[in-house]
C-alpha cells in the first residue's frame, strides 16, 4: 500500500476536530487498505507500532532528527532552526526545507550494510510496509552509544528516501511520537464497524474484542479478514491484558442499597495500585490498570506469587499495597509510587514492602471466567490462590442492610483503606465498562459533595515567584464518554508541594503540544497545551454552574457547563489510570445534583 494514501488521510484528519468527519476519513482509508496491512495502519494512526502493553518505543529525539536532517538534506542547522522557530513543529519544518530543495537524487545515499536490509531500502516506491519495517528496525536498536545513534540517523535518512514533502512531515511525526490526529480508540472502532460490516452498531462487538485483548490492531485484522463472525469468536489470550471493569460512585449506604438490592458483596477499597497478573507455571506478566507492563517495579511479585497459584494458567486482579513492615498497616498510595521514581528498585523493595491483595479471577485453566457471577469468581479465586503473608484476599463480607455496610466501612477505614467496593453477587465481569454492578463508597463521598475527582491535565500556566521554572497552575478536564473528548472543568493551583511541582514538570514537559489536541474542549487559553495523557486527583468545595468551562455542557442548563469551586490537588498523580478512566461528565452531574442546595433547583434539565 502506497504511503502517500496514508499521509493524505493524515493530512485530512489533522484539518478537523469533528468526530463524524474523522470517522468518515477513517472509513475511506480502511476501505482502501489491503487486509494484510490493516493492523499496521491502525497502529500508525495511533502513533505507535504495537499495542501499548508491549512497550515498544523508538527512542528518537528532536536532536537526533536534526542531525539526520543536516546530513540528509544537505543544509545547515541554522536554516533548519530558523524554519522550526517559525512553524513550531519539526515534522513540518523538515517538509518545508525539503520543498525548497531543487536538486534531484537528494536521498540516494550509500547506507551502512550492517544497519540495513537491502530488500527494504531498494523499494521502487514508498509503501506503508516499508515505512513500518524501518520504524520497527529503529525500535529494536538498543543502547545510547555513538554506533547506535549513527545507525538511527542512517535509518531516519532512509525513511525520508523517496518521500514527498507531506510524507516526510508525517514520517517525522511518527519518529518523534508527535502525530496528534485526535483519533481515539472509539472513533477507530466506529470506522472499522462501518468499513468492514456496514453497520456502526457492530461497534459494540468490536468493543468487546478490544476489551479482552487491548490490541486494536488485532481487532482490525480480525474484522477485516474474518468479518463480524470472527469478532464474535474472539477469545482471551493469556499475557494480553484485559481492560479492567470500573465502578460508579455512591455517596451513602442508602443509595447503595437502592441501586444494588438487599444483598451484595462489600470489599475493602485499598489505596494501592490495581494490577493484573497473567501466570502460567513460573512465568508471570504484570500489567497496571492502564495496561502498562510494570514487572520492573515489582520483582518481588514476579518471584513470590507463582508458588501461591494452584492452576495451570490464570489471570487475576489484585491491589498491590505498601505496608508498614512493623505493624502490617496499609500505607497511602503515594508511598507505593516511590517504586516508580527516585530509588533503585532493590532499595525500594526493602524500603516500601507490599502485600498483594487479590479480588478477582478473569481466566483459569484455559477458560474465560468473566461470564461467571461475582460469587462464582470469588469461590474460584479462593480455590486457586493460596494465601500467605505476601499474598492475601481482599477482605470481603456479604452485607444486607445499612448497619452492616457501616460496620464494615469502619473496619475498612480502621485498617487504613479508602472505603468499600460494593459488588452484585450474580453479575458477570464486564471488561472495559463502568456500571452499577460495581459501586465505590469512599469516606469523602459521605459528605455533601463527594469531592474526590480524577481529572485529565490538558493545559498549564507558567509559575511565578518560587514556582518560576515550573507550571504553577494546571487546566483540568473530565472525560466525555459519548463524544470521546476532554472538556475543561477547572484550573488548579493549590495543594502542590515543591517536590510535586518538580515531578509534574518532568512528567508533563514531554507532553507539550504546539497546537491544542482536537479532543480537548476548552474556551480558556493556556500558556501551554499538553497531550491528554495524565490523570491527577483533586478535591473541591463544591460543583457550580459555569459559563466558561465545558464539562457537562448543556446537560444541566442550556449554554452552561460545570466547574469545581476551590479545587485542590491531593498529591496523587494517577500514573496507574488511563485518561479514559478519569471522572466522567455523568459522574460530575450526579455529584452536582446530589448537593443539597441545588437538589430542588427547578432550572435543572
Amino acid at each position: 500500500m502506497e504511503f502517500s494514501i496514508l499521509s493524505e488521510s493524515f493530512d485530512k484528519m489533522e484539518s478537523t476536530r469533528k468526530r463524524l468527519e474523522l470517522t468518515q476519513f477513517l472509513v475511506e482509508l480502511f476501505e482502501k487498505t489491503p487486509h494484510d496491512v490493516i493492523s499496521k495502519i491502525v497502529y500508525l494512526i495511533q502513533g505507535k507500532l504495537r499495542p501499548d502493553f508491549e512497550g515498544i518505543e523508538l527512542g528518537v529525539s528532536e536532536k537526533l532528527v536534526l542531525r539526520a536532517a543536516k546530513k540528509s538534506l544537505g543544509t545547515n542547522e541554522k536554516d533548519i532552526i530558523e524554519t522550526l522557530n517559525k512553524v513550531g513543529d519539526l515534522g513540518t519544518t523538515i517538509s518545508k526545507v525539503l520543498e525548497r530543495k531543487t536538486q534531484t537524487g537528494l536521498f540516494d545515499f550509500a547506507f551502512d550494510s550492517e544497519a540495513h536490509d537491502e530488500t527494504v531500502f531498494d523499494a521502487k516506491s514508498n509503501t506503508v510496509e516499508r515505512i513500518y519495517e524501518i520504524l520497527w528496525d529503529i525500535s529494536q536498536l538498543e543502547g545510547a552509544g555513538k554506533n547506535v545513534q549513527d545507525k538511527k540517523i542512517n535509518f531516519i535518512s532512509s525513511l525520508w528516501n523517496k518521500c514527498k514533502p507531506t510524507e516526510v512531515k508525517f514520517v517525522t511525526k511518527l519518529l518523534l511520537g508527535t502525530l496528534r490526529l485526535g483519533v481515539a480508540e472509539n472513533t477507530v472502532m466506529d470506522a472499522l464497524a462501518i468499513a468492514f460490516t456496514g453497520d456502526k452498531e457492530n461497534r459494540k462487538k468490536l468493543q468487546y474484542a478490544y476489551n479482552v485483548s487491548s490490541d486494536l490492531g488485532k481487532v482490525a485484522e480480525t474484522v477485516a479478514t474474518k468479518g463480524i463472525e470472527g469478532i464474535e469468536k474472539f477469545e482471551i489470550t493469556l499475557f494480553n491484558p484485559i481492560r479492567p471493569m470500573l465502578a460508579d460512585r455512591v455517596k451513602s449506604e442508602a443509595e447503595a442499597i437502592e441501586k444494588m438490592g438487599n444483598e451484595f458483596a462489600a470489599e475493602y477499597k485499598l489505596d494501592g495500585e490495581r494490577v493484573q497478573l497473567h501466570i502460567e507455571g513460573d512465568k508471570v506478566v504484570l500489567f497496571s490498570r492502564s495496561l502498562e507492563n510494570i514487572e520492573s517495579y515489582y520483582p518481588d511479585i514476579m518471584e513470590k506469587i507463582p508458588k501461591n497459584i494452584q492452576a495451570d494458567n490464570i489471570i487475576l486482579e489484585a491491589e498491590a499495597v505498601a505496608i508498614n513492615e512493623n505493624t502490617g498497616d496499609f500505607l497511602p498510595f503515594q508511598e507505593l509510587m516511590h517504586r516508580r521514581r527516585k530509588y533503585k528498585i532493590e532499595k525500594a523493595i526493602t524500603k516500601y514492602p507490599i502485600t498483594v491483595n487479590f479480588f478477582d479471577v478473569l481466566y483459569c485453566n484455559g477458560r474465560n471466567c468473566m461470564e461467571l457471577s461475582y460469587k462464582e469468581r470469588r469461590e474460584k479465586l479462593e480455590k486457586h490462590v493460596k494465601e500467605d503473608e505476601f499474598a492475601k484476599y481482599i477482605p470481603m463480607k456479604i452485607v444486607k442492610n445499612e448497619c452492616e455496610i457501616e460496620d464494615f466501612m469502619e473496619n475498612s477505614i480502621n485498617a487504613g483503606s479508602e472505603g468499600l467496593m460494593l459488588k452484585m453477587l450474580d453479575k458477570p465481569y464486564q471488561a472495559g465498562s463502568r456500571g452499577s454492578h460495581w459501586l465505590k463508597l469512599k469516606r469523602e463521598y459521605r459528605n455533601e459533595l463527594g469531592d474526590s475527582l480524577d481529572l485529565v491535565v490538558i493545559g498549564g500556566y507558567f509559575g511565578k515567584g518560587r514556582r518560576t521554572g515550573n507550571y504553577g497552575t494546571l487546566l483540568l478536564a473530565t472525560y466525555d464518554e459519548d463524544e470521546d473528548n476532554f472538556p475543561s472543568i477547572c484550573k488548579v493551583g493549590t495543594g502542590f508541594t515543591d517536590e510535586s511541582l518538580d515531578q509534574l514538570y518532568q512528567i508533563l514537559n514531554p507532553k507539550v503540544s504546539i497546537k491544542k489536541n482536537p479532543r480537548i474542549i476548552s474556551e480558556m487559553e493556556a500558556d501551554v497545551w499538553f497531550e491528554p495523557e495524565l490523570v491527577i486527583e483533586v478535591v473541591a468545595s463544591e460543583i457550580t454552574l459555569s459559563p466558561i468551562h465545558k464539562a457537562a455542557l448543556n446537560m444541566v442548563r442550556k449554554n452552561t457547563g460545570l466547574a469545581l469551586r476551590f479545587p485542590k490537588f491531593t498529591g496523587k498523580i494517577r500514573v496507574d489510570k488511563a485518561v479514559e478512566d478519569a471522572s466522567t461528565n455523568e459522574e460530575v452531574i450526579t455529584l452536582y445534583k446530589g448537593q443539597k442546595k441545588i437538589a430542588h433547583d427547578k432550572n435543572l434539565m
